[in-house]
């Protein structure tokens, strides 16, 4: 197994180039699920609050044969927890649960736009942590242009990171080269497509994608890890959760390959337009 890659943030900040995601992963089923990505050699594992695993990815960690600063470790401030106060008092909650004093990176879960007062103040929180040395590095989560150009706007430090829904079928270009444009690393939730929820069901899955089928036989790989190496190879972070030992194994053997310029636009080439997840 090959070693992760790095990405370099804004403020400095290594983070690894493929993290791992317990989105929608049970409590139960969430620290055996993180104790194996750590085994692979995954560093960077991936909650919110919002997940209901917050406690189960922190046993996991504590349970594994690595230093603290071995793993970098992100979550997120969920809607009800946004505000002032109320977000140093939800990070309060997740790094308890965490069982860490110090959180790699912290982000604001998604935007409000109808209250959108209230993530700015939630942001501000966030630049009171990073200032204390709470956190390392700040950012967002499901924001668009208009609520990245808001938080530019009215906020001082720019957020390290806009994680949102990408994979080839969902590319969502103008956020991410907005993104780009200001420094924001693109982190990909879904980055296999692993969320479908198309209710036409023209889409399909992406991992029995032809095209991608046929560019994963050239390179002796599976679609899976096709789609990540084409996150990698250009310059996004990727995040894609299992909890299956062997899918887990499998995309983090990504490292090892690259894909031409024709296939990487090839697989540009299936947007859709159309979000798979909520």
């Amino acid at each position: 197994m090959t070693s992760n890659d790095t990405l370099t943030l804004n403020n400095g900040l290594a983070i690894p180039a493929l993290g791992f995601g317990v989105f929608q992963t049970a409590p139960a089923e969430t620290s055996a699920a993180v104790s194996e990505a750590l085994r692979v050699g995954y560093r960077h594992i991936d909650t919110a609050a919002a997940y209901g695993n917050e406690r189960e990815v922190g046993a996991a960690i504590k349970a594994s044969d690595l230093a603290r600063d071995e793993i970098f470790i992100e979550t997120k401030i969920w809607i009800n927890d946004f505000g002032y106060d109320e977000t140093l008092h939800g990070f309060e909650k997740s790094a308890g649960k965490l069982g860490v004093e110090q959180v790699d990176l912290l982000l604001l879960h998604q935007a409000v736009s109808t209250e959108f007062d209230r993530a700015l103040e939630a942001y501000r929180a966030l630049e009171t942590l990073l200032a204390d040395g709470r956190v390392r590095a700040i950012g967002v989560s499901n924001f668009m242009v208009p609520e990245l150009e808001r938080i530019l706007a009215e906020r001082d430090v720019v957020p390290a990171v806009n994680q949102i829904e990408v994979h080839p079928y969902f590319q969502q270009r103008e956020v991410a080269e907005f993104g780009e444009s200001h420094g924001i690393l693109t982190q990909a939730w879904s980055p296999i497509g692993g969320i479908t929820f198309y209710q036409d069901g023209s889409n399909g899955s992406t991992l029995q994608d032809p095209m991608l089928l046929d560019i994963a036989a050239a390179h002796d790989k599976s679609a899976a890890q096709v789609m990540l190496a084409w996150h990698r190879q250009q310059g996004r972070q990727a995040i894609p959760k299992s909890i299956t030992p062997s899918r887990i194994a499998e995309n983090f053997d990504v490292f090892d390959f690259e894909l031409t310029s024709d296939e990487l636009a090839r697989i540009d080439a299936l947007e859709t337009g159309v979000r798979g997840g909520p």
